[in-house]
């Protein structure tokens, strides 16, 4: 048997080796399997406390047993002994039975699920993963304009009632906090400290002091410029831990550092009053922003929300659903597809019922085993790398390994009357907690001569997109340049054209993956290739054709 203090060793070898570079948050569908993992674990659990339980259960009887006999025998020493069986079984139950039950009392029952543990802790998320999903509660917090107290609560828009949600506690809050100061995010360290004090101001008891949090909420507020707030805090916990030194220190920097502005503000003329107030508001917007904040975030998460969408009732009226045979395709003569307008310019088709249950089951068989991070290319060093904007988990699948895939390759050539033997292979991805893929093009743009250059297939000429989920909420395609949003519906696809038949690149195609709200978001895309199309879209000069 492996000494406990062994497995202890190889438990922390096991975590800090395999764990490593899992990216587990950025995929809901493996993520289910540490439920799995989880559910044998705590049955594992459940043997080791009984086997403990059985152990006491021996010690509690044997314990009871000589109580009784004890009682009875010091009551005449030797006239219990004076009969020999007694003598003799005190000889036994000294020299033997009392070490036994010392080897009893001193047997580890936990080997079993420390061995268990041990083997599956290697597939456990490590602290990117953790650091990764709470970073993704905070991106759907801003995206969907959150407060803390209804992410607490679970309580968030198209959460299913059924689903069994347990709160946020006062140290799952704490945590979020700590992980945006480590950031420097004092933003976000504000809102999560506040809500996790006032969680304990509620009563709920927890492991974390509330000295700990508000010296936390003090520093984060006054990294924001906000003094009197900062000072309030302050004192609040001086009340608490009167002899707490950081706090003592940062009291007379803040009441000094308010006085002088206080000062400044008093001899300050109206002018000048005027403009530090419109610093003030700026500050105020600026608030929790990323560093890397760009216009388009706004018009992208407004999207997201389903908020300024762009179509005005005459180009609404234009649009239409209609059953299509693809120019009289055979295939499609008796059976045509469901075809949708979700956008006019640029013209964004929506195709129904193009995936069965059964088929998006397979390719999620498929796809599941083999799913790895998502990335994208990098205009600097023309290689793929990992991106914080895109939070997915992605897998290719060929058309010989599976009739299924074939099939439905097949199918978007049939039905977009698109060449499909020079496009990429079929692209599964799942996305995570919170997750997305910003505003990007998917064709190769003329600063990226090369994007493309390995296949040598010419740029990315047609996107198309398949859903293979409903989600709740979120989850929605944006064309941020346009103003268009596109929800998941499982089962269908949407198709567009990345460049004008004159081969030049549409830049109103720019669109992006919203945070995945409630639910598990799984598509499958076909980015068709220009090579092969020469004679199926043919080339012209005029952008608007």
């Amino acid at each position: 048997m492996v000494p406990r203090g062994v497995w202890c060793v190889l438990l922390t070898c096991l975590f800090y080796t395999s764990s490593a570079d899992k990216d587990f948050f950025t995929s809901i569908g493996q993520m289910t399997d540490l439920l799995y993992t989880e559910k044998d674990l705590v049955t594992s659990l459940k043997d080791y406390i009984r086997a403990e339980e059985s152990k006491l259960e021996q010690v509690k009887t044997w314990a009871q047993k000589l109580d009784v006999l004890s009682a009875t025998a010091t009551q005449d020493p030797e006239g219990f002994l004076g009969h020999p069986v007694n003598a003799f079984k005190l000889m036994k139950r000294l020299n033997t039975e009392w070490g036994e039950l010392e080897s009893l009392v001193l047997k580890d029952m936990s080997d079993g699920f420390i061995s268990n543990l041990t083997i599956q802790r290697q597939h456990f998320p490590n602290d990117d993963d953790q650091t990764g999903a709470a970073k993704a509660l905070m991106r759907l917090q801003d995206t969907y304009r959150l407060d803390t107290q209804t992410i607490s609560t679970g309580e968030l828009p198209g959460t299913n009632t059924d689903v069994t949600m347990s709160p946020m506690t006062v140290e799952d809050c704490f945590e979020l906090g700590k992980i945006a100061y480590s950031d420097a995010d004092y933003y976000h360290t504000e809102l999560w400290m506040e809500q996790a004090l006032k969680q304990l101001d509620g009563g709920e008891e927890s492991t974390v002091d509330m000295v700990t949090i508000l010296d936390y909420l003090s520093y984060s507020i006054y990294q924001q410029g906000e003094l009197e707030r900062a000072l309030d805090y302050t004192k609040r916990l001086l009340k608490l831990d009167s002899a707490h030194q950081r706090a003592n220190g940062n009291l007379k920097y803040f009441e000094y550092q308010l006085a002088k502005q206080k000062k400044v503000e008093a001899e300050e003329g109206l002018k000048e009053k005027e403009e530090r107030e419109r610093e003030k508001r700026e500050v105020s917007e600026k608030k929790g922003r990323p560093a890397d904040y760009l216009p388009e975030r706004r018009k992208y998460e407004q999207l997201c929300r389903g908020e300024g969408i762009k179509m005005t009732p005459r180009r609404q009226s234009r649009m239409f659903c209609r059953y299509s045979d693809n120019n009289r395709h055979p295939l499609y003569m008796l059976g045509p597809v469901k075809q949708e307008d979700e956008w006019d310019r640029p013209r964004i088709i929506r195709y129904h019922d193009i995936l069965s249950n059964s088929e998006i089951e397979k390719v999620k068989e498929l796809a599941k085993p083999r799913l790895r991070r998502a990335t994208v290319h990098d205009p600097q060093t023309g290689k793929l790398t990992t991106a914080h904007y895109r939070v997915s988990k992605s897998a290719w699948l060929t058309a010989y390994e599976d009739p299924v895939v074939d099939k439905i390759n097949q199918r978007i050539e049939d039905i977009t009357g698109l060449n499909v033997k020079t496009a990429e292979e079929l692209q599964v991805a799942n996305y995570g907690v919170g997750g997305q893929y910003e505003p990007h093009f998917d064709f190769g743009r003329k600063d990226e001569p090369d994007a493309f250059k390995e296949l040598g297939t010419g740029n990315r000429i047609a996107t198309w997109l398949i859903y293979m989920s409903d989600v709740p909420s979120g989850g929605a395609t944006v064309f941020t340049d346009v103003g268009a949003a596109v929800w998941p519906k499982k089962g269908s696809a949407v198709f567009w054209y990345n460049l004008f038949a004159s081969g030049e690149g549409d830049y109103s195609t720019r669109h992006a993956a919203c945070p995945v709200l409630v639910g598990n978001k799984w598509v499958s895309n076909k980015w068709i290739h220009e090579r092969g199309q020469e004679f199926r879209r043919r080339c012209t000069l005029d952008e608007s054709d």
